[in-house]
């Protein structure tokens, strides 16, 4: 595999509303912190990280506030024809729902070697925030054909995706490889030894 390009995508997370006033409400009230608009997270030093060999790309997913499925479906789409026939694929929060309902309804093009699902919402049952229209089908059998090892991790105080959620992502995907940390919560924090030392071994 050392003659094939290290391509990783990483799709960011982000927020649904069931409404366009809901979303309004929820910039009205949001708390700018200055100070993160100028830190950088584990995403964005990934390639970096990695090092020499490896090609992150981090598509820009429409309105990622106020997101929509149906929307970040179209910029994905047109985002494949770039890629190797060897990647990988990661999200993180809304990102990795977005893949795994994704990948259970589509047909990927190129042969996946992994997928990473971080911090991922399973559904909105235990939680009081809507998905919108990121809502898993029935089945993730389609995605567990498709997307390579699969791996998934979660911290157990997360507060924004609650723990279950993790818990049924390892039942529906039995065979994934589990990852569970104690005070990660929700991984924005700026480093992640652990994400590059898996990625790393899987070459």
């Amino acid at each position: 595999m050392n003659n094939i390009k290290k391509q990783i995508v990483v799709v960011h997370g982000g927020n649904t509303f069931d409404t366009y006033e809901e979303y309004l409400n929820y910039l009205k009230n949001y708390e700018l912190n200055f100070d993160k608009l100028k830190a950088e997270g584990w995403k964005e030093t990934l390639d970096e990280k990695l090092g020499e060999g490896f090609e992150v790309i981090s598509p820009e997913m429409p309105n990622s506030a106020n997101a929509k499925y149906s929307e970040w479906k179209i910029i994905f789409d047109k985002l494949i024809p770039f890629l190797e026939d060897t990647v990988v694929l990661m999200g993180h929060s809304l990102g990795g729902i977005f893949l795994a309902k994704y990948l259970s309804e589509n047909s990927f093009p190129k042969k996946i070697l992994a997928t990473y699902l971080i911090a991922a919402p399973y559904d909105d049952k235990d939680s009081e925030d809507s998905l919108g229209d990121f809502i898993l089908p029935a089945t993730l059998e389609k995605f567990k054909r498709q997307v390579g090892r699969i791996f998934i991790y979660h911290s157990e105080d997360d507060s924004i995706v609650p723990f279950v959620d993790f818990k049924k992502y390892t039942k529906a995907l039995p065979k994934a490889e589990k990852n569970i940390f104690k005070t990660k919560g929700h991984f924005m924090q700026e480093e992640f030894p652990e994400l590059i030392e898996s990625i790393q071994h899987l070459y």
